[in-house]
């Protein structure tokens, strides 16, 4: 059995983030979301992942991922020391990713799940 936690890590406040996840009935499927405050903190995407490697610091930094579609997802990876995997079948572009620099690069979620599966195979 895999064993992962599932963070949303988003630059849009937290409170509104949570409420999209009830919305569309997937907030079952993430263990916690982190986003910015109402109060105009914690807006860059590399301060919410800071945040989230801060919240598991018994961790090691090889043990996090960053899954996203747009530059800022990655940037703010790479800003923290953790690996990334651009997704092209969000809003960003092929080209937006690569000039971010990600680990990986997807373009379906079965290459996405390729790669996590893979990954706990050591």
């Amino acid at each position: 059995m895999l064993n992962f936690t599932l963070v949303v890590a988003t630059s849009k406040p937290t409170v509104f983030s949570e409420k999209v996840l009830i919305h569309f009935n997937i907030d079952q499927y993430f263990d916690l979301v982190v986003g910015s405050n109402l109060d105009g903190t914690r807006t860059a995407k590399t301060e919410v992942i800071q945040y989230i490697l801060d919240m598991h610091n018994g961790h090691k930094l090889d043990d996090f991922i960053m899954i996203g579609d747009k530059k800022h997802d990655i940037i703010g990876a790479n800003n923290n020391g953790i690996d990334s995997i651009g997704v092209t079948y969000g809003y960003g572009s092929y080209e937006e990713l690569t000039h971010s620099n990600p680990t990986y690069i997807v373009q379906s979620v079965d290459q996405l799940k390729d790669i996590l599966i893979g990954s706990q195979v050591k």
